[in-house]
């Protein structure tokens, strides 16, 4: 099962990783690396996460990783990453759109 990242995600990454940068370089590589190695074992067992309180479709999935949500949803060949945000902020409607 191959593993696809929508533009969102990549824009939405960029500036979570500009952030921690801001702080601690090292910080933001270990986290970059060890998120990736999370979204790594996804196709393993793509329903190992809790079904999106986000949306309602059965395929779509939250991964909570150091209090961010990364939503993917599972196709019959693919899983695609949609989106990453941090869960203690709001999320605005237009967002999902």
């Amino acid at each position: 099962m191959v593993i696809k990242k929508s533009n969102q995600y990549k824009s939405e990454l960029k500036i979570i990783l500009e952030n921690i940068a801001k702080d601690k370089i090292s910080a933001m590589q270990r986290f970059r690396k060890e998120l990736n190695i999370q979204i790594k074992n996804i196709p393993n067992m793509p329903y190992k996460y809790r079904k999106s309180t986000y949306f309602e479709e059965e395929n779509t999935r939250d991964m909570i990783y150091k209090g961010y949500t990364i939503v993917y949803e599972i196709f019959n060949n693919y899983v695609e990453i949609q989106m990453i945000f941090n869960q203690n902020l709001p999320i605005l409607e237009d967002k999902f759109i």
